[in-house]
């Protein structure tokens, strides 16, 4: 790939060794169970009435139209916290602004909505709107069916997954079809095309972000690095490497750990420059995600169910990617976001 279009994305780089192993995801929406972990529960008073919902076979975009619709309200009223796959089963936190006038009557029970794609369990008011990443982190609950392979090296590299977790790649999900944003992305960072919408903006831009943290992560696993401190690296809280979330000031490491960033950054100017004048600013972010509670068993011998709790902005698909090659049924087109677009 040159930085003259990315036009497919590149398949980076595993940590522990492919296991050959295939499986089918997704065969049923019940096949990916997802619960959303809050950040808090609603208090019981204020001006916005928070829902607590499952939907099955529905994106979050759909169920907040839906929910607006039924509230009476403009769609930007109505918040969450993550955006949740469509082929599944997922348990999430919705809000909607929603004050009670003086004689404006009972506030409406969205609980007795009937729509076949998903359900109002309960709701409750709070005093604040649910913005994107206000959110602790989700569970999940994965039946892989048609298993082939080595069963032994997914049980290996299971055991390496739960002892030194995996990369913390951003998921396919974050790069659009194909991986088309990030090269909209780059044209518009390019000034080859114009993007006046501020929602298409921020997804490219997202996207463009994600990318180069992928190649940072990818050329650190290509280099025998995965799993070790580099000189000059930046450690989180609990002491473990960071990669860049780019944008303006320099990269915060130094030594080897800088020149392999700054390396990176040479190799794509077009989106590093530009996410600096795009008016983003440098973050950090953890090179490895460490799955939760980790379990796993094979209620059938063709047959894999996971089950782990990751924090916000952390893929599942990344655990996947350590373990087995996965297809999903041909219904599946552009995959769907797990994550909010912020980061």
């Amino acid at each position: 790939m040159t930085e003259a279009a990315y036009t497919a994305l590149p398949t980076w780089p595993r940590a522990y060794p492919d296991t050959g192993a295939r499986a089918t995801l997704k065969a049923r929406n019940e096949d990916f169970l997802v619960t959303e972990q809050p950040l808090q529960l609603p208090s019981g008073a204020g001006e916005h009435l928070w829902l607590d919902v499952q939907k099955n076979g529905a994106n979050t975009a759909f169920v907040a139209q839906q929910l607006a619709a039924a509230a009476g309200v403009n769609e930007w009223d109505v918040g969450y916290a993550g955006l949740k796959d469509r082929y599944a089963v997922t348990r999430q936190w919705f809000s909607i602004y929603l004050p009670i006038a003086k004689g404006a009557g009972e506030t409406p029970d969205l609980t007795q909505l009937q729509h076949p794609e998903f359900q109002v369990l309960s709701q409750s008011r709070h005093v604040k709107k649910l913005r994107p990443g206000d959110l602790q982190g989700n569970h999940f609950r994965l039946v892989l069916r048609d298993v082939t392979g080595d069963r032994a090296a997914v049980e290996a590299n299971l055991q390496a997954v739960a002892a030194q977790g995996v990369p913390n790649y951003f998921g396919a999900q974050r790069f659009g079809f194909d991986g088309g944003n990030v090269e909209q992305g780059r044209a518009m960072l390019a000034r080859e095309i114009r993007v006046r919408n501020p929602k298409k903006k921020g997804i490219y831009l997202s996207a463009v972000r994600s990318f180069v943290f992928n190649e940072v992560l990818g050329l650190r696993i290509q280099q025998g690095l995965w799993g070790q401190t580099l000189a000059g690296d930046v450690l989180d809280a609990a002491g473990r490497p960071t990669g860049p979330l780019w944008g303006r000031g320099r990269v915060s490491t130094t030594d080897a750990a800088q020149a392999l960033e700054n390396g990176v950054a040479a190799r794509h100017a077009t989106l590093c420059d530009g996410m600096e004048h795009a008016g983003l600013d440098q973050e950090r972010r953890a090179l490895a995600a460490h799955p939760q509670d980790l379990t796993w068993a094979w209620p059938e011998p063709d047959q894999l169910v996971l089950s782990f709790t990751l924090p916000a902005g952390q893929y599942a698909t990344s655990v996947l990617h350590e373990l087995l090659h996965t297809t999903e049924p041909e219904r599946h087109g552009e995959p769907d976001a797990e994550t909010p677009p912020g980061e």
